[in-house]
């Protein structure tokens, strides 16, 4: 009997396991096709030259070819000034809503706002911006016809550096809100009334307990924001119609370009940036690891 137990108990073990499996292999099947095996590819033919052989002029070129060098210097700039704008925006926003005093029907409005908001990109994104903020655009017209402020005879540009910056911050902030907010709510009550017990006021509070915990949040929160920038292609091509050369345009002009065709150079390129992306995710998670381990 006892042996006969053990059995059925095992079967049913194997049985559970077959079914948690199951459960997933959709997710292990969508990875495999669209993560793994692209990737593959990628690696495969950023070796490869037009004709076909191997090669590794493509590697080579990544490090010795100026356009490539400044492609990448150019979008490692505007995903770090776009990850440091909207983490602080995004933070501050996220405090207010939390921890802040403000009325908690505006948490609902923002978390809400967030969530589209941070998805909120590629052409819709920069039609939208060109409607409004463009050189015809509804708000430059106010501004010059009711107030004689003519903003792009004082230096902006929607299709410059800094317009680039101000729309990808369209949807860094929100996805900010979205990551600090929890973060925030984990902030225990505990420790700052044993804070205040103490003698200590709200900005040493804050300076001395609060942030040193939330560091690490926040800066993982920021390497994603980074990581979301870098990535992007659409939007920046539609607004800018490839003028600014960020190195996902120029993947694009490589791969599928009539004067720069050259698709295993642009598989190098992409090849590049998922190292850059990986190192940018495994701080992320780094760093999430130390903050769980204060707010669990």
């Amino acid at each position: 009997m006892a042996q006969t137990a053990l059995t059925l108990k095992k079967n049913d073990g194997t049985a559970a396991n077959w079914r948690t499996w199951l459960g997933i292999a959709p997710f292990l099947l969508f990875a495999v096709l669209f993560l793994f095996l692209p990737s593959l590819r990628l690696f495969t033919a950023s070796f490869t030259d037009p004709d076909g052989n191997f090669t590794l002029n493509n590697i080579i070129q990544l490090f010795s070819e100026p356009f490539i060098v400044n492609a990448y210097k150019l979008s490692i700039q505007i995903s770090a000034v776009t990850a440091l704008g909207g983490g602080i925006l995004g933070f501050l926003m996220a405090y207010a809503v939390t921890v802040g005093g403000l009325p908690r029907s505006l948490r609902s409005v923002l978390i809400t706002f967030s969530g589209v908001a941070s998805n909120f990109a590629g052409v819709p994104l920069a039609f939208a911006f060109v409607a409004t903020i463009g050189r015809q655009g509804f708000i430059t017209h106010i501004l010059r016809d009711y107030f004689g402020l003519n903003i792009y005879d004082h230096g902006f540009n929607l299709y410059s550096f800094a317009g680039l910056s101000l729309v990808y911050m369209y949807f860094q902030f929100p996805l900010m809100v979205l990551i600090m907010a929890p973060a925030l709510d984990g902030l225990k009550r505990e420790w700052r009334e044993a804070a205040e017990n103490l003698g200590a006021t709200t900005a040493q509070y804050w300076l001395r307990v609060a942030f040193p915990v939330l560091l690490p949040s926040i800066l993982g929160a920021m390497i994603l924001l980074f990581g979301n920038a870098f990535g992007a292609y659409a939007t920046a091509y539609a607004l800018t119609g490839g003028r600014i050369g960020i190195v996902t345009i120029q993947i694009g002009a490589q791969i599928r370009g009539d004067v720069l065709y050259n698709p295993g150079l642009g598989y190098a390129m992409a090849i590049g940036m998922v190292v850059i992306m990986a190192i940018s995710l495994a701080g992320y998670s780094w760093l999430q690891a130390k903050t769980e381990r204060w707010l669990r």
